[in-house]
């Protein structure tokens, strides 16, 4: 592989990261402190994610407790998990909060696999813009008389290459993360 196309090789790698990173953020059934990472707390008037604001930890396999280290963080924090798209009611006793995740209905499974599906697919549709991103650099040095028409060619078929592998790795992730969902 050449170094031209190795360098959006390293661009297309983050964006299997984000897209791995939206996959732990759906939750399947089991407490995963995984589905707090997009939640942030105002504190101080600036929002902090929950995990910089609070201890957080799975006593059991359907249960998140979160213990803030700033005890007047209960209310916002409750306040945040409340308005996230997590769905699950808080519950506040005064020194930590308590997520229970209830088993998952057929119906909640299946939306949650169309929330995987969009995923996947904004991670694809990334790939294809680095790849398009890509596609232009490469004409404009050869315009540039940089490389030569054969050279561009193989940076071409190269990048595709390379774009239709990361876009199978997308859709191995996903079907793993359907699978974990539709377990019972």
């Amino acid at each position: 592989m050449s170094a031209e196309v190795k360098s959006y090789d390293s661009k297309m790698l983050k964006t299997i990261e984000v897209v791995k990173a939206n996959f732990a953020s759906v939750r399947a059934g089991r407490a995963n402190a995984g589905v707090l990472d997009r939640i942030q707390v105002e504190y101080y008037g600036t929002p902090t994610p929950l995990n910089q604001v609070a201890a957080i930890s799975t006593p059991d396999p359907r249960t998140l407790v979160i213990q803030p280290w700033d005890a007047t963080l209960l209310k916002a924090i409750e306040k945040a998990i409340q308005t996230s798209d997590l769905g699950i009611n808080p519950q506040n006793d005064g020194r930590v909060i308590r997520l229970a995740f209830p088993q998952l209905t057929e119906e909640r499974r299946k939306d949650l696999t169309k929330q995987v599906k969009k995923y996947a697919e904004d991670g694809k549709v990334a790939i294809r813009n680095i790849r398009r991103e890509a596609m232009d650099d490469f004409k404009a040095m050869k315009k540039n008389s940089e490389i030569t028409e054969d050279d561009q060619k193989n940076l071409e078929k190269d990048l595709q290459e390379l774009t239709d592998k990361r876009c199978k790795d997308i859709d191995e992730l996903c079907a793993k993360k359907e699978q974990e969902l539709m377990a019972v």
